[in-house]
């Protein structure tokens, strides 16, 4: 019974999705997530359509999501995202370069951690997303 938890452990490797169509946006996140959690693996999807495939493969422990995307509004994607059991309890930050006040109110609606300006993100807010996160799923579970 431990070694099969000992193996769980291992072949779980905490990743963070960002969802971010700008090169050099997504790249200043990457450093964020790597220079606060220097062990969690990084995925870069550059659509929501290319997010829900990220999803779909594997389990996330945080996301990182700009709003304006080719193929939608990261806000409602999040609004989707709660709304499915399996990734409810999965963190969000929306990382936008102008958050709205239509973009505050969806996003509260639909559970996400903060609504942050490119400018003020740093880890601080992975660090308590992530915390938040593990306290959200303890609910759940």
């Amino acid at each position: 019974m431990q070694q099969q938890a000992i193996s769980n452990r291992i072949a779980y490797q905490a990743t963070c999705l960002i969802v971010e169509d700008s090169e050099f946006d997504s790249e200043k996140l990457t450093r964020v997530i790597k220079k606060s959690q220097n062990k969690m693996r990084v995925e870069v999807a550059t659509t929501l359509s290319s997010a829900r495939e990220a999803l779909a493969r594997g389990e996330m422990s945080l996301i990182l999501l700009d709003n304006n995307l080719p193929d939608g509004l990261g806000a409602n994607f999040a609004v989707e995202l709660s709304r499915d059991a399996r990734l409810a309890g999965i963190p969000i930050i929306i990382v936008s370069d102008w958050p709205s006040p239509f973009m505050w109110e969806k996003a509260a609606s639909a559970g996400v951690f903060y609504v942050l300006n490119k400018g003020e993100f740093d880890a601080r807010y992975v660090h308590a997303a992530l915390k938040l996160g593990r306290e959200r799923r303890a609910k759940m579970n």
